[in-house]
């Protein structure tokens, strides 16, 4: 630690240290007076807020985003579809003659809207609640920008009870939740029909319900000219080969075809 402090600093250092202070002194100044100023025009709005900021993944500055770009009355939304529509949060459906085109994208909507929900989405899975649940699942089957948009509507939809009843508050419903709304018999079955789809079966290993296939016999070895009896039968050289010796073998042509000869060879 002492060499670290060991070195040279002049008056030069020393003026360009102070301007980068400054410089840092008087961003964290202007943080401070434009969060007082937010505070300053939130202040009727502070119930709301304090509601929203009770959903997983939504802080008081998502809260204060959130109301500053949708407003306190849903009236605009007849219903939380119409939200998700408008911010662009609701997967669209584009079909010519019966046939879908594209990626069913949602399109571009509030990009600061679009922003917070993003982060919610995203800080909401890290918890073990009932929103960081359903974004794990689709992380799982999906992947992270189809769970970060799923995840976000559902916010959205929350929002929107929450504004539109103001004697609404959130209740998480847990993480949990889908093991409750899952019968146990069906997902028996789901698993049995999972290990019997993944498990790999040869004619020689049929299912339980089916007859075992004899396997075919195997293929008798052969050298040039006739076949060659497995070794496996206790057989090491050739002296039953009804040709005879090898150099027989090589002058035979014609034999019959129960002789043993190959045809072709």
């Amino acid at each position: 630690m002492e060499e670290a402090f060991t070195g040279h600093f002049s008056d030069h250092h020393g003026f360009l240290l102070a301007r980068m202070l400054g410089r840092i002194d008087q961003a964290s100044a202007d943080i401070a007076e434009l969060e007082a100023k937010i505070d300053q025009e939130v202040a009727p709005f502070a119930r709301a807020v304090d509601r929203l900021d009770e959903i997983c993944g939504v802080g008081r500055t998502a809260a204060q985003v959130i109301i500053a770009e949708i407003g306190l009355d849903m009236g605009r939304f007849p219903t939380p579809g119409h939200l998700a529509s408008w911010a662009k949060f609701a997967p669209g459906v584009k079909q010519s003659a019966g046939k879908t085109k594209g990626k069913a994208t949602t399109g571009h909507g509030n990009p600061y809207l679009a922003r917070v929900l993003g982060e919610a989405a995203v800080a909401a899975g890290r918890t073990d609640t009932f929103l960081g649940e359903r974004y794990r699942r689709l992380a799982k089957r999906r992947g992270t920008k189809k769970a970060i948009v799923a995840v976000g509507r559902s916010i959205l939809i929350i929002v929107w009870h929450l504004l539109a009843d103001p004697t609404a508050r959130f209740h998480d419903l847990g993480a949990g939740f889908y093991d409750t709304r899952i019968n146990p018999e069906r997902a028996k079955r789901n698993h049995v029909r999972q290990l019997e789809a993944s498990a790999t079966r040869s004619p020689w290993n049929p299912p339980p319900d089916r007859a075992p296939i004899d396997p075919p016999d195997p293929a008798p070895l052969h050298c040039a000219g006739c076949f060659r009896l497995p070794t496996h039968r206790g057989f090491s050289d050739q002296s039953g080969c009804p040709v005879g010796t090898s150099r027989e073998r090589e002058n035979v042509v014609g034999l019959p075809a129960d002789a043993g000869i190959v045809s072709g060879l």
